[in-house]
């Protein structure tokens, strides 16, 4: 089977390229036809094309805000979905450029742009392809498109801050470990050659200080290993869905990090709900979207169940109140005044910049106790073998006697 490029002609007399895979030629005529395609030209393609065809690349997240934001306004301006498709191929950056040659190609040969995009692994969420979806069957397709590309946008600067607020403590944990290898690998041994002329018992502390530097110095390779694998193996647990559903539920116990952790639910929750809804989308649709949206496996079993009393005809508001992690009582409260009034899209939008504030405080608040705490463990531990060394010290007379 060989692959021919193609240029033809569709019912609404504009122009359509792609590629296309047939047997020969006249295989590849016929499949042009059987679209409802006049050929015009069809060729087949060069190695040097074929070497071009995306092979497994994918759209960065911001290159996947762009490919929405640009679509939606070329469609806004009443260009065809195949020539804006061609036009963001010829202006996109040589990898970009072959995930959307392939988007465009399966679009041009029947495709959905959702099946398109999802088939596109990497480049494209679940939940935005469902959005897509819904644009494409409500025909609101460039309006999606746009609160898809405003969504990745407010997600990539909500996560951006989150990055920034983490830098911090990671450089104080990253030095505390320098210092504490530094110390067991240099000076220790030092000590230990001096207290082992000494001899004597040596308190139980300093002989675990020894111990341990004796391990890292003679074993070194080995210990790195295990903690190697220690590493693989969580990291192939937390990706299982048991693994990660574990993982959120410690999350959301722990102190300060659980209300993060679920204002941020709220936020996206919020903001996707009240994006769809404000676009069209049906509730219950809208509300399965944005459950998907979460990001976290604990509260979006929550929320189905939640759904699930909106499907038998509850109102959203008293349907949430089985979410009191989720949704404090004053949201609930609003929503329900929202729903009643016609304009909970708005109210949902409008909640979700509220709580994006709040959950900048909270960072700002963890951040300002993890540094000092990491202060302690880092002096605790430096401050436990520095004790641990001069134990012997303070008991010197005794150990020469």
């Amino acid at each position: 089977m060989s692959a021919f490029e193609y240029l033809a002609i569709d019912t609404q007399g504009r122009k359509v390229t792609g590629t296309l895979d047939a047997d020969a030629r006249n295989a590849a005529v016929s499949q042009l036809r059987n679209k409802g395609l006049t050929p015009v030209r069809v060729g087949p393609l060069t190695r040097t094309q074929i070497t071009e065809r995306p092979t497994g690349s994918k759209l960065t997240r911001r290159g996947a805000e762009d490919f929405c934001r640009e679509l939606s306004n070329l469609l806004s301006a009443g260009i065809s979905m195949s020539r804006a498709l061609g036009i963001l191929c010829r202006q996109t950056s040589r990898r970009g450029a072959g995930v959307i040659r392939s988007i465009h190609d399966k679009v041009t040969g029947g495709s959905t742009l959702a099946d398109a995009m999802r088939q596109n692994t990497g480049s494209f969420t679940h939940v935005e392809t469902a959005m897509v979806r819904a644009g494409e069957s409500g025909g609101f397709l460039d309006v999606v498109l746009g609160q898809i590309a405003d969504f990745q946008s407010r997600e990539r600067d909500l996560g951006g801050r989150i990055k920034n607020a983490l830098a911090y403590p990671m450089v104080l944990a990253t030095v505390a470990t320098g210092v504490m290898v530094l110390m067991l690998t240099y000076f220790i041994p030092k000590f230990s050659v001096m207290f082992n002329g000494l001899g004597g018992k040596l308190p139980a502390l300093t002989r675990g200080i020894v111990a341990a530097s004796d391990l890292l110095l003679h074993r070194g390779l080995f210990v790195l290993a295990v903690i190697l694998v220690a590493v693989m193996v969580i990291r192939r647990s937390l990706k299982s869905p048991s693994g990660r559903l574990r993982m959120e539920r410690l999350l959301l116990v722990l102190p300060g990090v659980g209300l993060v952790v679920s204002r941020l639910a709220l936020v996206r929750f919020s903001r996707m709900l009240g994006t769809l809804l404000a676009a069209g989308v049906p509730m219950v649709s809208s509300l399965r979207v944005a459950a998907e949206a979460l990001g976290n496996q604990e509260l979006s079993q929550t929320m189905h169940k939640s759904i699930e009393e909106v499907v038998r005809g509850r109102s959203l508001a008293r349907s949430l109140e089985s979410c009191g992690r989720l949704f404090p009582l004053s949201v609930i409260e609003t929503l329900a005044v929202a729903e009643e009034a016609g304009r909970l899209d708005k109210e949902l939008i409008r909640l979700a910049g509220v709580y994006e504030q709040e959950l900048d405080r909270q960072l700002r608040l963890l951040v300002s106790l993890a540094e000092p705490a990491m202060l302690f463990i880092m002096a605790t531990l430096v401050g436990t073998i520095v004790i641990g060394m001069m134990l012997p010290i303070f008991s010197m007379q005794e150990l020469i006697k």
